[in-house]
């Protein structure tokens, strides 16, 4: 049997045998979705015919290095593995039929057939996470799209953007730069997804945090931890920790955009956001921490301000936990900066007293037994830094004059 017969009876038999999976793939690719992406399931960003989107996708697919042969989830990536899953999932008998049948059709008939089989070929080939990235790129570019389309195509990057060769193809790609200058959209929901994607293809990644300082986007970020609209500020405060923990340049950075004080207004001040109060004081823990681990790096003038100090010690007496004791982690890091003055840190932040009221206060509290677990383990907390306190003003105290 030649090969157009040998598809043609590929074709009534994977039409006979899953016909209704067929239909369901069908329906999926009219409704836009995309199954084989990191996402798992991803809706195209406009409203365009699927033929444009894939049109679009493959002529722009060679820039990226997409492999034109890689498995396809969800779909066959040649008509060859189509026919061996058919023929592997049909009855040899059915199959005789089938192929005597098929036989019989006329030249035309069977032209006609291949022409189905080839259109049922591109419905059922799913795009790229890569295609997908340059798509939702492409909807952020177009100005005649509605805001609606420009929010859709920001969520697909947010989820496309997570797994980290895809976060390394973002700046390829040109959508860095993109969502860089989304910052300054008036669109409170567009910066807010805009500075989200950012930190999700910067954590833990120092190719893109590169980038993305060089891009200028920090200060920007920086501005928006002030913004008004509490998600915005937090999702701002995200992107900044994701670009500075672990990586020394963009921490000198932050400090020279006086970082200090942005973080000595979030903390002092009882109106702000809690959440953003305790992603900001996990940071401080977090860059006391990293000081720590590169001795060989000068001591940057924001572990001495005794002003930026005291905002955070003044949390221990918070009463959210949760803040408490990220305060604590923070204070007992400061204490191990060598820069640290433990003479700040008792006559102008009064570490004592607040340690002091904090025990206080886990002792009322422990009578809460769903909680006494917990508590313990904050009050162990609190005399680990008490100690360390101690420790380092017995230091100076005991140095002679």
């Amino acid at each position: 049997m030649g090969r157009t017969a040998s598809l043609i009876v590929l074709w009534l038999l994977f039409s006979a045998s899953v016909g209704a999976a067929m239909a369901m793939a069908m329906a999926m690719a009219k409704a836009d979705s995309v199954d084989n992406s990191s996402s798992g399931r991803l809706f195209w960003s406009t409203a365009k015919d699927e033929g444009d989107l894939m049109r679009l996708s493959e002529a722009q697919e060679t820039t990226v290095g997409v492999d034109d042969n890689a498995d396809l989830d969800g779909g066959f990536s040649s008509l060859d593995g189509m026919l061996q899953w058919a023929i592997g999932h049909s009855d040899p008998s059915k199959l005789k039929e089938t192929a005597q049948d098929v036989q019989r059709l006329s030249p035309n008939e069977l032209k006609k057939r291949q022409m189905e089989i080839k259109e049922l070929m591109e419905k059922l080939k799913m795009p790229s996470d890569a295609q997908l990235m340059q798509i939702a790129i492409a909807d952020l570019n177009n100005s005649s799209l509605s805001m609606e389309d420009h929010h859709r195509a920001l969520q697909e990057l947010l989820v496309l953007v997570e797994p980290i060769d895809n976060a390394n193809d973002l700046n390829k790609l040109g959508g860095l730069a993109v969502v860089i200058r989304e910052l300054d959209n008036p669109d409170t929901e567009i910066r807010t997804t805009s500075a989200w994607i950012l930190g999700k293809a910067s954590q833990n990644n120092p190719i893109v945090q590169e980038q993305v300082l060089e891009l200028g986007a920090l200060t920007k970020l920086m501005k928006m931890v002030n913004s008004s609209f509490v998600e915005e500020a937090t999702k701002a405060l995200f992107a900044v920790s994701a670009l500075i923990r672990n990586n020394l340049a963009a921490q000198e950075l932050f400090y020279a955009s006086a970082g200090d004080l942005m973080f000595q207004d979030i903390l002092s001040n009882p109106s702000s956001d809690i959440r953003l109060r305790r992603k900001t004081v996990f940071l401080v823990g977090d860059l006391a921490e990293c000081q720590l681990e590169n001795t060989h790096k000068a001591v940057l003038p924001i572990f001495s301000n005794r002003h930026f100090l005291k905002s955070v010690v003044d949390l221990i007496a918070s009463s959210d936990l949760d803040l408490q004791e990220k305060a604590l982690i923070a204070v007992n890091n400061l204490l191990q900066v060598s820069t640290t003055e433990a003479l700040d840190f008792k006559d102008y932040c009064d570490l004592d007293g607040a340690l002091e009221r904090m025990r206080k206060q886990l002792q009322q509290l422990m009578e809460d037994e769903y909680q006494r677990d917990y508590l313990m383990d904050l009050e162990s907390l609190r005399r680990e830094v008490e100690l360390v306190f101690h420790q380092k003003l017995v230091k100076v105290t005991n140095v002679p004059t």
